[in-house]
Formats: structure tokens, C-alpha cells, sequence
């Protein structure tokens, strides 16, 4: 019986034990009339009541075994006589085993080296004896849950807020589990970027401005101690996502909100704001093959047109003109919904006082509106700099450090993916540095947050 099935056969006990607990407290209510017995919940709760009870001891508790139950499976291996006849290369043993798993589980038909095609029937014995008892224990745990539910139901059981409880508990549960997911997150990089730091200065890293993570095998190789400096990196990240492609994005998407919140027909709006969101839901990479494709070309074109000799095929203007046009719903959206939430008092007022359309938009709804328009910006400033396909198909690999948009420049989240691509030694350097770079742009992105949030907090306070 494997995990699944116990998940199974807890869930049928947990579906009965609601079945038969909301049956018996209906059966409760005898009598008629005056002597009529009240449930203190309604029998729709007790149901509620005993399935909880049943259902989540035994999942937590599957949630617990499954990572136990790989550890004891590969002790179990390990301890066998062909486990113990693996070599002692961890890189060699791992890839044994790695092949045998995939063998046991159904994901791989046939294991090509001799020692892993051995390790296959243990895998499989010991899978099984660690997945019956695991699945026992919690069938086990599912029976006593509903049976002590069971037991407790009656007249006077307070069901509803027995079940409140419960919930209430899963709603904290699923809260903390954001919140050490972002705790392990930032713990994951910092220590990480604490190893790296260790082989490569903190000044070097954020202060240098050449980039070439290349470490060689021997000593004698050319550029075997690397080039760690970032600021070309963020130079290409702010370049590209928050210059270009904010120039593109905040001036088209706000216009966009202000002529459908303020001018379009009822008619026109509901053509034309489905047809702007369109754009979110188009994939990156065709915003990437369009950018290599087409822009880029033109880019170029115009570049040598006006007597750049240097424009590149791939260029920081041309993923950025295509990133900014990506992210325009972004802006449009959040402003949109921000204008059209300013209360019609406001703008009755300011047309009451004599002023025209245009100046009742900038001096009174546009102001009102600035804490959603301010969000969809950061929003849209956040998707920017955490875009990595149009980067890669249109602006290059070449981290340069320039002001020209008509060269090529990289970003931060693209070298991330380059540096973590294939096969990669994480005591490394080079592969370190991916940490490193990840966060650093974490704190980059917390501060303009917090930035954001003061001038969202300060013009809410003062237009409530």
C-alpha cells in the first residue's frame, strides 16, 4: 500500500464519518412540539466536526512521514548488502542511486548500470514495508479521530465552534507556512551569499564593475580568479526595466486608464479594456521572439540610420520597448480601478467650481487616485525586473556597462539563469554568485517597496 493509497482509504473514513455524524445528530432531534430536543449546532456541523477530526491528525501526520519514510527507504538500501558494495564516491553512490529510485518507482523501465539494476528489488521491498506502515498508522489515526467524534456527539456539543476552531487553525497554519516560506527564502540566500562572500570580497562584488564569472580548472588558465563586479549587472536590470521600459509603460498605461475611465463610451469600454488586458496573458516568450524577430531589427536599423555604427542586433532599447508594451496592463489596471474608485462627489465638486475635464483629472482625481496609480507602477516595476525571456532573446548576454540603449546589456535575473543552468558545483564561485545577485535584488526590491508604501500611506491619509 503506498502513501497514495493511505491518503485514499483516509479520506473514505474521514467522507463515512461525516456521513454517519451528521445522520446521528439528526436522529437526535426527537419529540415534537414544546418537548422537542435543539441541537446546539446543526447536524450539517457535527458532520463537519468528526470528518475534520478524522482528516487532518492523519494528514499531518503523512505530511510528516513522507520525508521520514525517504530517509528510512535509503537507510534501508544503504544498509543492504549491495548498498554496501556502492562505491564511496558521493557523486558516483548518488547516481546510483538516483537511477535504481527511478527504476523502483515506475519512472525509468530499465537501469543501465549493473549496480543500480541490483538496487532496484530492495528499493521496492523497502518502499512498500515503510509505505504500508506509514499508511496503517495513519488509517489508524483516521479511525480514532472519527471514533472519539463520534463519541462526543450529542445535544449539547458545540459543533459549529468546534469546526470554527478547526478552521481558524488551518487559516493560521497557511498564514505561517507564507510566512516561514519567505523566512527560509531570504535565510536560503543569505547563507548562501555569506559562502560566497567568503571566496569573493563584498566590495569587489558590489562595487566592481566587470563581470566574468568564468573560473577556470587550473591556476595557469586565463581568467581563472573571475570577474565578480555587479553594478553592470543592476546598471542592465534598472536600464532596461525601470528606465526604458517605465518610459513605455507609465505614460501609455496611465493615458490608457484616463480615456477609459473618463472619456470612452460604456460601449467602447467594454471592448477595449478586455482587449488591453489582453497583453498579461500573452506568454514572455512570444513577447521574445517578437522583440529578436522584429524590434530588434528595426532597432538596429534606426540605430545605424542615425549614425550609430555600434547598434547591435541585440540591444537594452529593443527588450526594453517590447518589456514596457508587456507590462502596460499592469499600470492600466491599477489605475483604472484607483480613478474609478474616486468618489463622484470629488469630481461633481471640482466641475461645480468651474474647472474643465482635463484640470478636474490632474489637480483633483489623478491626486486621489495616486496610492493605486503608485502600486500598479511598483507592480509593474517589480514584473519588469524579474523578466528574463525578452532579456535574453533580444538585449544578449553581454554585461556591459553603458548608457547606449543601442548595445547590448543583460540583467540580473538573466545571469541568475545562466549561472544555475546544467550541470553545476554549488561550492563554487560562479555558482555562488547566482545567491549572491538573488539577494541583493531582494533588498533592491524590498526598499523600493517600502518607498512605495510611505507615498501610498502619506497621500491616503491625505484624501480620507
Amino acid at each position: 500500500m503506498s502513501l497514495a493509497v493511505g491518503l485514499l482509504l483516509v479520506l473514505c473514513v474521514a467522507a463515512a464519518a461525516f456521513v454517519l455524524a451528521r445522520g446521528r445528530a439528526t436522529g437526535l432531534r426527537v419529540g415534537g412540539g414544546a418537548g422537542r430536543q435543539r441541537l446546539n449546532s446543526l447536524p450539517f456541523y457535527h458532520g463537519a466536526y468528526a470528518f475534520l477530526w478524522a482528516v487532518i491528525p492523519a494528514l499531518l501526520f503523512l505530511a510528516a512521514w513522507a520525508p521520514i519514510q525517504q530517509a528510512l527507504i535509503t537507510d534501508a538500501v544503504m544498509s543492504s548488502p549491495a548498498g554496501q558494495a556502492l562505491p564511496d564516491f558521493d557523486l558516483a553512490r548518488d547516481s546510483i542511486l538516483s537511477e535504481a529510485r527511478a527504476v523502483a518507482s515506475g519512472s525509468s523501465d530499465i537501469a543501465f548500470n549493473p549496480q543500480a539494476q541490483a538496487l532496484v528489488p530492495v528499493f521496492q521491498g523497502a518502499t512498500t514495508r515503510f509505505s504500508l506502515i506509514g499508511g496503517g498508522f495513519a488509517l489508524l489515526l483516521a479511525l480514532a479521530g472519527a471514533g472519539w467524534a463520534w463519541s462526543r456527539i450529542g445535544i449539547d456539543l458545540r459543533a459549529r465552534a468546534g469546526v470554527e476552531k478547526w478552521l481558524m487553525g488551518l487559516l493560521v497554519a497557511a498564514s505561517m507556512i507564507a510566512i516561514l516560506t519567505t523566512f527560509g527564502i531570504v535565510l536560503s540566500l543569505l547563507f548562501e551569499t555569506m559562502r560566497f562572500f567568503q571566496k569573493v570580497p563584498a566590495a569587489d562584488f558590489l562595487f566592481g564593475t566587470s563581470w566574468s564569472p568564468q573560473v577556470a580548472i587550473r591556476a595557469d588558465q586565463a581568467g581563472s580568479s573571475g570577474a565578480f563586479g555587479s553594478v553592470p549587472l543592476f546598471w542592465g536590470t534598472v536600464f532596461i526595466g525601470a528606465i526604458i521600459a517605465m518610459i513605455v509603460a507609465i505614460p501609455l498605461g496611465l493615458m490608457s486608464a484616463i480615456f477609459l475611465t473618463q472619456y470612452a463610451h460604456a460601449r467602447m469600454r467594454k471592448v477595449l479594456k478586455p482587449l488591453l488586458e489582453i497583453l498579461a496573458g500573452v506568454p514572455t516568450v512570444v513577447y521574445g521572439y517578437f522583440a529578436a524577430l522584429t524590434v530588434a531589427p528595426l532597432v538596429r536599423d534606426l540605430g545605424l540610420g542615425i549614425g550609430i555604427s555600434n547598434a547591435s542586433s541585440e540591444s537594452a532599447l529593443a527588450a526594453g520597448l517590447v518589456m514596457g508594451v508587456m507590462i502596460i496592463p499592469f499600470v492600466s489596471s491599477m489605475a483604472d480601478d484607483s480613478i474609478a474608485a474616486v468618489p463622484q462627489a470629488m469630481r461633481d465638486g471640482s466641475l461645480a467650481l468651474g474647472a474643465t475635464r482635463s484640470e478636474t483629472i490632474r489637480k483633483v482625481i489623478l491626486p486621489a487616485a495616486l496610492p493605486g496609480v503608485v502600486g500598479g507602477v511598483l507592480l509593474a516595476v517589480s514584473r519588469a525586473i524579474g523578466e528574463t525571456m525578452i532579456v535574453v532573446m533580444a538585449a544578449g548576454l553581454s554585461a556591459n556597462l553603458t548608457a547606449n540603449p543601442f548595445n547590448s546589456v543583460t540583467t540580473v535575473t538573466t545571469q541568475i539563469v545562466q549561472l544555475l543552468t546544467g550541470d553545476q558545483e554549488f561550492d563554487s564561485p560562479k555558482t555562488l554568485a547566482a545567491f549572491a545577485l538573488g539577494l541583493v535584488l531582494f533588498l533592491v526590491t524590498l526598499v523600493l517597496n517600502l518607498i512605495a508604501l510611505r507615498v501610498v500611506r502619506k497621500y491616503r491619509e491625505a484624501y480620507e
